[in-house]
C-alpha cells in the first residue's frame, strides 16, 4: 500500500490507498501530529512507499520523516503543483453537492472543509499514473 502526505507548517494530508485506487484512509491532521499519525498507519496497514508533495517545507518533513520511518519505506517526492485545485474539483466527486447547492456552478463552489488529505489522494494516484502501475479515476 501507498502512504500519500501532503505536508503543510499548519495542517498536513494523509491519506492510504493501494495500487487499485482503493482509499482506506484519508484525514486532515495538525503538522504536529503528523509524523505520529503516519507511524500509527504504517503499523496498520502495509506500507511500503510513502509518497509526498514536493512544495511547502518538503524538504523539512522529508528529513524528519526518513528518520522517523523504518527504512524499508521508501520515500518518494511528486510534483504538486495545482494539486489543491485538482482536490477541491476531487471533493465534490467523492461528496457530491446536496439541496441548493447542486445549483451552485462548480467552480464557484468552495469545500466546507481543508482538502489536504485529498491532495495526499492525488499524490498517490501521480505516482501511480507515471509509473504505470494503475490509471487515476475521474
Amino acid at each position: 500500500m501507498i502512504l500519500g502526505f501532503d505536508p503543510g507548517k499548519d495542517k498536513c494530508g494523509v491519506a492510504v490507498m493501494g495500487t487499485d485506487n482503493n482509499i482506506s484512509y484519508h484525514q486532515v491532521v495538525p503538522s504536529e501530529s503528523a509524523i505520529s499519525t503516519i507511524q500509527s498507519l504504517c503499523e496498520q496497514f502495509p506500507i511500503d512507499l510513502l509518497v509526498m508533495g514536493d512544495q511547502t517545507t518538503s524538504k523539512k518533513w522529508k528529513q524528519k520523516l526518513t528518520q522517523s520511518l523504518s527504512p524499508s519505506i521508501a520515500i518518494i517526492q511528486i510534483d504538486e503543483r495545482y494539486s489543491s485545485l485538482e482536490a477541491k474539483e476531487r471533493y465534490w466527486q467523492m461528496y457530491p453537492a446536496t439541496g441548493l447547492n447542486r445549483l451552485i456552478p462548480l467552480g464557484m463552489r468552495t469545500p466546507p472543509r481543508p482538502v489536504d488529505d485529498i491532495v495526499a489522494i492525488v499524490l498517490i494516484e501521480r505516482y501511480l499514473n507515471q509509473t504505470g502501475l494503475t490509471q487515476p479515476i475521474h
